[in-house]
């Protein structure tokens, strides 16, 4: 059994559409699919039809983003099996429209530094909920700047240190405020890629709030903060997950879709999960009850 649970379309910052995409995880022998697409939970039902014609199990999923604000840094967290995606779909349109502001900006910027509108890099995100740092660029290959996503041109424009850098960050909500909102819908929370922005710090103090869970395997997870992450994880009895962060011709080096992901026993646990919780707090209520009659009853015989 083959599983990705983390890749992203169109929709998002992906490079090919659902249909294409899940074309491609049943040719690459995937089973078990999560697209986790950033803060947009709109191709959720779409993607669990066409999965189901091709015999692939697609867990309904999304990324939100967050800003850290006590490290000044970035997270993401994922939410696997939401009951109720509904309670997040104000948080999504506002993440949303904070990273459409930001992209705007970006947009408007480039088009001051090159002969490109800004409704023309409006364009190359055609298909997408809202503009990202790839579809700039696409629009700069368009138009022959470059022939790459990344590489110089991309450093230039997009990282801090650059002085020519036309970088706009949009601010999020905290990770806890996305770990509540997250349990509010009954979805299963998932601190995304730690070793990627380094919210190994973060994670403990998710954990203490009752995070659900932590991605493993991934490509920015080094074997040694994989290693790290296992023993976390089993220490606090957390799930396991993992995903490629399949983007397509949007990733910053090749990946191909299903090549990280959980083992056989990690991805049992997480379709488990919500049930051995149902199964804990039953029995803790069923304690309580059970204290609570005996109280009464040494009372009464008093």
């Amino acid at each position: 059994m083959k599983a990705d649970l983390h890749c992203h379309t169109k929709l998002s910052d992906g490079a090919m559409g659902i249909d294409d995409l899940l074309v491609l995880a049943k040719r690459s022998g995937i089973t078990t699919l999560a697209i986790t697409d950033h803060d947009c939970l709109a191709g959720v039902v779409r993607a669990k039809i066409i999965g189901e014609r091709y015999g692939i199990t697609v867990i309904p999923a999304v990324e939100l983003s967050c800003t850290d604000p006590k490290r000044g840094g970035k997270a993401h967290m994922l939410c696997y099996f939401p009951d109720k995606p509904e309670r997040l779909e104000g948080l999504c349109k506002r993440n949303s429209q904070h990273r459409k502001n930001a992209g705007k900006l970006m947009a408007l910027k480039a088009s001051q530094k090159f002969p490109l509108t800004p409704e023309f890099i409006v364009k190359c995100a055609a298909g997408s909920t809202n503009l990202y740092k790839q579809h700039i660029m696409q629009a700069l290959m368009e138009a022959g700047y470059t022939t790459t996503i990344f590489g110089d041109l991309f450093n230039q424009l997009f990282k801090k240190s650059s002085p020519d850098n036309i970088l706009v960050e949009a601010t999020y909500p905290s990770p806890q405020e996305t770990l509540e909102a997250i349990h509010d819908a009954g979805g299963i929370a998932v601190l995304a890629h730690p070793g990627f922005y380094d919210n190994f710090e973060l994670l403990d103090e998710l954990i203490e709030l009752g995070l659900d869970g932590v991605e493993v395997w991934h490509p920015e997870n080094t074997p040694e903060q994989q290693e790290y992450l296992k023993k976390k994880a089993k220490k606090h009895h957390l799930v396991m997950t993992g995903g490629s962060d399949f983007h397509g011709r949007y990733n910053a080096y090749p990946i191909r879709l299903g090549d990280y992901g959980p083992d056989e026993d990690a991805l049992a646990a997480l379709f488990g999960y919500k049930a051995k919780q149902r199964r804990k707090q039953k029995k803790l209520e069923a304690q309580k009850a059970a204290e609570a009659a005996a109280k009464t009853e040494e009372l009464l015989s008093q």
